[in-house]
């Protein structure tokens, strides 16, 4: 029997081969990165394992890199040392050894007393290294190691490492995305050199295979992307790459989802994880959710305040039985009656209110859903009353095949589902000894965790690719060219923390395990194996703040080890410290003078044509971007006024600017929906329940059944507090609505207003005869009537003033037009009544005129007309002709966003006036300079003057009444 390639055995392992070795002969073939020191340690080991603190055997090695990355080799010759075996060096042996080789000398261990050989990966002319000028620093290095020997100061100076030595490459990089950038160029290089070099003789070795594997994806082997031909793109995207030793539960979401659901079972079941579940391939495959399903679930449970919970009973480990609001079970009760009635006679069944927009045709989905949420349910309540590792694995079998299916040709992923589940009730019942031993959740999920997770495989190697594996023991097999990734600081070499029981942990003998002992052995062992060039990326800048991170100790120490190794410019420039961006200058061999290049000569160090192109792109376009505001833009073209057009322009310039010129919608950033019952609302919050309640009294609906379904929607707090918030709510919706009564003449509890509509077809009195269009709708007799649960605005100022305008101008001269909202002056709050009419047809003509030229201005360039702002300045220059008092007066109550003032953010952090200004902005450096044709006022000198008296005046002198009460 032979066994290859062990760094570590355990004593238990070594008695087995022992029992063995009594019938037939047992063969250890052991890679050494030194066997001089292995002959050195044979007497020191032959009494067998210690006490790690009394083990001595790193003090009797010479070179640094075996006393501090070799101990699990020595520990392990401690424990062959219990064999009695016979030991063979296989190989030239290490004295004045060969040199350029690829490979740690092979050592053959013998249990029983028979005899065995192996063949060492070495090679070479057998000079010895530092005699010929061709031999590369990492000849060097590994010479030293094999041999034993720190070399002293005479032999470091006589070894001459010239710059263009690039055998050992450290490469210091700006996080993970940025060392997968470099690798690649550094590959890239190396093939372009070599002709001989092919992607077969490259291992790439990473701690972290599975958090590193989407970026290869991203950097290699995009095949398609070279075979296109249409643009340039990185040579290694033209390389083939295989990935290997991936946890399972990366390449299997039924794995992934049995974690899931472990996961879920020990938490509160929010709305954002069920959802994410929903989302999941396996799912969608089962419950057939396409795309716009999801989206339409995902407004479903939005609009039905679902938070977290599957219903009352699930919610009593958190002593909430009885809040059942907010709930999965009183989302999908809304859900599921909005699909059955009609939401117009009827919008309830009992105290459950049915979801608006939904009809006959969303049951399928609806019913859908509920099903998922009620075979998830089931398998939570399972795994809460499971008890030991074969009926809680049972249950997330059965849970994961209820909610997940996968398609025909991925069936594998069932059986490796099963086959990992049954593996992990194996473990689970050698940890209990075989018997039902109760388990915990978390004992659960600890142990699929660790059966899931990334280990050793048999797959994609030699397959004549570039290979990506992790960094374990029958990894380190020779090749031309060994990369390490991701050698960051925390991340290499694990750290491990001793559990709290265990004995062993208290005082460990030399043989047991341990992470960071192997992780450097491994270290170790990678370096031997390279035959030609041997490259180590790893983080050693912040990636946000630039912050210079040291690189992991191992990795330190062996920059230090090549620095006592050989001198000259070659050693010096082990170490590269990379730039940020791949477009950096540095990277493309056009240094600044006073920085170090990448590469000698400063070379090209990247072979991306798209860096290249950011690099020409960056030198040549200005330094300064030029905002919106400062361009010039072609007319935009003089065509018919849609009304709504011409309203919608007023509540933001800067917005409709963009929306009509450059066709972008600037969102409104969106507050992180909760995931918490509510329990005090915010003042957006309740201005959608308050809107809503004053837009349903007003349309005729009976007052009590209006508080009754906004109880029973769930967007108020639970039981008292929301009957508390309701009857806030419920005064202020009072007081709006009677005053709108008042204000008409008409309506009343339980009394639609009786609303019109009135088409629009208004010849303009500009020079190309243009026309304004459109529909005004919710008129009240000869009135116009908007009613908003908003404080009254300068937009609904504007909206009311030029409705009374659009109606004078279509012959009702006798027409007036109402706005009524809330108001507020400190402490003093009630209802705002602003009222404009009735107006002259010539003079209603006159002015829309004037909004129409407005607008024209403002869609052909960015126009300087903020509306709280020019509101407020039109105001204050009305009462005194003081221009400095309304720059003052506007900067204060329009324009500038003061220290303290509540959180209220004013036009000066508008997103759309930031787009276009490019900046935030102070009011002097908005105000702008008139054109030619736009002074007319005399005696104002800016442009956001003369624009605001141009909208605001008309309106100021007299034909608007603003009532408070």
């Amino acid at each position: 029997m032979s066994l290859f390639g062990h760094t570590r055995i355990s004593r238990s392992e070594v008695e087995v081969l022992g029992a063995l070795a009594e019938h037939r002969d047992v063969h250890l073939w052991l890679p050494q990165a030194s066997p001089a020191a292995w002959e050195e340690l044979a007497p020191t080991v032959a009494v067998g394992p210690v006490p790690r603190d009394e083990d001595r055997s790193g003090e009797l090695v010479q070179h640094p890199l075996l006393a501090s990355l070799g101990r699990d080799a020595r520990e392990l010759q401690r424990t062959l040392a219990l064999t009695g075996g016979r030991e063979e060096l296989v190989g030239p042996p290490p004295p004045g050894g060969a040199t350029g080789a690829s490979g740690a000398s092979g050592l053959a261990a013998s249990a029983g007393g028979a005899g065995a050989g192996a063949e060492g990966g070495t090679g070479g002319d057998g000079t010895e290294a530092g005699s010929d000028d061709e031999v590369s620093l990492l000849a060097m290095l590994q010479h030293d190691v094999r041999a034993d020997r720190a070399p002293d100061r005479a032999t470091r100076a006589g070894r001459q490492v010239p710059a263009d030595d690039r055998s050992v490459q450290v490469h210091a990089c700006h996080g993970q995305s940025r060392q997968v950038e470099v690798l690649r160029d550094v590959l890239a290089d190396l093939l372009e050199r070599d002709p001989t070099l092919e992607p077969r003789d490259i291992l790439v070795m990473c701690p972290d295979i599975d958090a590193y594997a989407p970026l290869v994806h991203a950097g290699f082997g995009l095949g398609e992307v070279v075979r296109d031909g249409a643009t340039r793109t990185h040579p290694a995207h033209g390389l083939r790459v295989r990935l290997a030793d991936r946890a399972p539960v990366h390449l299997n979401p039924l794995l992934r989802l049995a974690l899931h659901l472990t996961e879920l079972a020990g938490g509160r079941v929010t709305a954002g994880e069920v959802l994410d579940l929903a989302r999941s391939a396996p799912v969608r495959h089962r419950f057939g959710f396409d795309d716009d399903a999801l989206e339409r679930i995902g407004d479903w449970v939005g609009a039905t305040t679902v938070r977290w919970g599957l219903d009352g009973e699930h919610r009593a480990d958190y002593q909430l039985r009885n809040v059942v609001q907010n709930t999965w079970r009183a989302g999908l009760d809304r859900i599921l009656v909005g699909a059955s009635v009609d939401g117009q006679d009827v919008d309830h069944v009992g105290r459950t209110l049915g979801l608006d927009d939904l009809d006959s045709g969303d049951l399928d989905l609806a019913g859908r859903l509920a099903e998922l949420v009620e075979r998830l349910g089931r398998t939570l309540r399972g795994l809460r009353t499971a008890d030991t590792a074969g009926q809680w694995l049972r249950v997330v079998e059965e849970g994961v095949l209820d909610l997940a299916d996968v398609p025909f040709k991925d069936a594998w992923q069932v059986a490796q589902l099963e086959r990992e589940l049954r593996r992990t009730a194996e473990a689970a019942g050698r940890v209990a000894g075989g018997g039902g031993v109760s388990l915990s959740l978390a004992d659960v999920h600890a142990l699929l965790t660790e059966q899931t997770a990334g280990r050793a495989t048999r797959s994609n190697f030699r397959t004549g690719t570039l290979t990506v594996c992790t960094m374990v023991p029958m990894r380190s097999v020779p090749h031309r060219v060994v990369a390490l990734v991701g050698m960051d600081d925390g991340d290499f070499p694990r750290s491990t923390t001793p559990d709290g029981d265990d004995v062993l942990a208290r005082r460990p003998v030399t043989g047991e395990r341990d992470p960071r002992s192997e992780d450097r052995q491994l270290l170790l062992d990678a370096l031997m194996s390279a035959g030609e060039t041997f490259v180590v990326t790893y983080t050693g800048f912040d990636e946000h703040t630039g912050q210079t991170r040291p690189p992991a100790v191992p990795l330190g120490e062996l920059v230090d080890a090549l620095r006592v190794t050989a001198t000259g410019e070659g050693v010096e420039r082990v170490l590269t410290e990379h730039p940020l961006q791949p477009y950096d200058l540095r990277n493309l061999g056009r240094t600044p003078d006073g920085t170090v290049p990448l590469l000698p000569d400063d070379a090209p160090f990247s072979y991306d044509p798209s860096a290249l192109a950011g690099a020409r792109a960056l030198r040549e376009r200005p330094t300064e971007p030029v905002p919106l505001a400062r361009r010039t833009f072609a007319p935009w073209p003089r065509e018919d006024v849609l009304l709504d057009d011409l309203v919608r322009f007023f509540d933001n310039p800067a917005k409709a600017f963009l929306r009509s010129r450059i066709g972008l919608y600037v969102p409104e950033v969106p507050e992180l929906r909760g995931e918490g019952i509510p329990v005090e609302l915010d003042g957006l919050q309740r201005w959608v329940i308050g809107e809503r309640m004053l837009t349903a009294v007003l349309a005729g609906r009976d007052a009590s059944a209006t508080c009754e379904a906004e109880l029973w929607r769930g967007e108020l707090p639970p039981d008292a507090l929301g009957h508390r918030t309701m009857e806030q709510l419920t005064g202020q919706v009072q007081e709006l609505c009677q005053a709108t009564w008042r204000a008409v003449g008409q309506g009343g509890w339980g009394q639609a207003l009786d609303r019109e509509s009135l088409d629009v077809d208004i010849a303009l009195p500009l020079p190309d005869h243009r026309r304004l269009v459109g529909t005004l709708a919710g008129l009240v007799g000869e009135s116009a009537l908007t009613v908003s649960f908003s404080s009254v605005k300068a937009k609904h100022r504007l909206h009311s003033w030029i409705y009374a305008l659009v109606l004078a101008a279509a012959g009702q001269e006798h027409a007036r037009s109402h706005h009524l909202g809330r108001y507020s002056f400190g402490r003093v709050k009630g209802v705002g009544h602003v009222s404009h009419g009735p107006l002259p047809q010539e003079l209603a003509l006159q002015t829309l005129g004037q909004l129409v030229d407005l607008r024209d201005r403002g869609l052909d360039a960015v126009l300087p007309l903020p509306v709280e702002t020019s509101r407020a300045w039109a105001e204050q220059y009305l009462k005194n002709r003081s221009v400095r008092a309304a720059d003052e007066r506007a900067a204060q109550r329009g324009w500038q966003t003061q220290q303290g003032g509540w959180g209220i953010r004013q036009e000066q952090h508008d997103t759309s006036w930031q787009h276009v200004l490019g900046d935030v902005l102070p009011l002097q450096d908005v105000v702008g300079t008139p054109l030619d044709d736009e002074r007319w006022v005399p005696d104002v000198p800016h442009r956001l003057g003369q624009l605001s008296l141009r909208l605001w005046e008309p309106l100021l002198t007299g034909h608007e009444t603003l009532e408070r009460g």
